[in-house]
């Protein structure tokens, strides 16, 4: 009889969490495409060998489920909002994949509510690395000092704006790094420009 896969004892939530991982991080390293690394995280978790195309339609039910579960935080248009009244721009920087993140954007109402986005397909290195956020102050033609990171994860959004001389906010809306060391806030709405 057939093997199966063997599960940890975090489950399969985590099991899906420490293989999305590993791929997407050799993604983010431009060791993959963006094809490659889904095909390989369904290949892994699943324990199958199944060609590209199988690996694709295979992926796409995960894809569903997980858009399906997308959601706008509540302060996140008004947040926006004020930063553009204020005379500021609105940029996103993001490790993900161009059309992906136009997609999101888009399926959530938010890319009228944005004047930038700036994504791994980009940079000529991805968050943390100082370098991907050096070409996006480039890009919009804007200096260390005058800019602000916020971002809801502690390693590639904050640590690595401190990094580049940027001052950071951390979006800790579930309280998981209350001894993170940095500026951090629960709501964008404690966000003060």
């Amino acid at each position: 009889m057939g093997g199966g896969v063997r599960r940890s004892r975090g489950g399969v939530a985590a099991d899906w969490a420490a293989v999305s991982d590993k791929y997407y991080r050799r993604y983010q390293r431009r060791e993959l495409t963006f094809a490659e690394q889904r095909r390989l995280r369904v290949r892994e978790f699943l324990g199958v060998e199944v060609s590209d195309a199988e690996a694709d339609a295979m992926f796409e039910g995960y894809v569903r489920r997980y858009e399906a579960g997308w959601a706008v935080y509540d302060d996140a248009v008004p947040a926006l909002r004020s930063v553009r009244a204020a005379g500021l721009r609105a940029v996103v920087l993001t490790n993900g994949n161009t059309a992906h993140q136009r997609y999101k954007l888009d399926r959530m109402g938010l890319t009228a509510e944005i004047d930038e986005l700036i994504t791994g397909d980009d940079l000529p290195a991805t968050k943390p690395d100082p370098r991907a956020f050096a070409y996006a102050l480039e890009r919009v033609g804007a200096v260390p000092a005058g800019a602000m990171m916020v971002g809801d994860s502690l390693e590639n959004d904050v640590r690595g704006a401190q990094a580049a001389g940027i001052y950071a906010v951390l979006v800790d809306r579930y309280d998981r790094h209350p001894r993170g060391g940095v500026p951090r806030v629960r709501g964008l709405e404690e966000i003060r420009l």
